[in-house]
């Protein structure tokens, strides 16, 4: 079982990916490797591996440029990316949900 049956995103999934995503969600659009490094907390090596993952799947893209003479990354959320996820974090609150109920002692 992959969870797709109920509804999650196995390309979003992996947490390094779930939080990847989020941190791209939050952007208003293009936002820098380095923030999102610093936001998820992931090496550089690990959010170069998921966003490739991820755009290989077409959630999203990545851009390079410079910035003076310094090389940079930016990463944004494709449409399908924003809708993907936000079908994967529903899935995950209708898991939770369940664990929401209050148990009552005597």
């Amino acid at each position: 079982m992959d969870g797709s049956d109920l509804g999650l995103d196995p390309v979003v999934h992996p947490l390094p990916r779930l939080s990847l995503c989020a941190a791209l969600a939050a952007g208003p659009g293009w936002v820098e490797f380095a923030v999102v490094r610093e936001t998820t907390g992931l090496s550089d090596s690990a959010v170069s591996k998921h966003s490739r993952a991820l755009e290989g799947g077409g959630y999203v893209e990545i851009k390079k440029g410079a910035v003076g003479r310094k090389p940079r990354t930016w990463l944004r959320l494709t449409p399908m990316g924003r809708a993907r996820l936000a079908g994967h974090v529903a899935a995950l609150q209708r898991l939770a949900a369940p664990a929401n109920v209050q148990v009552e002692t005597s």
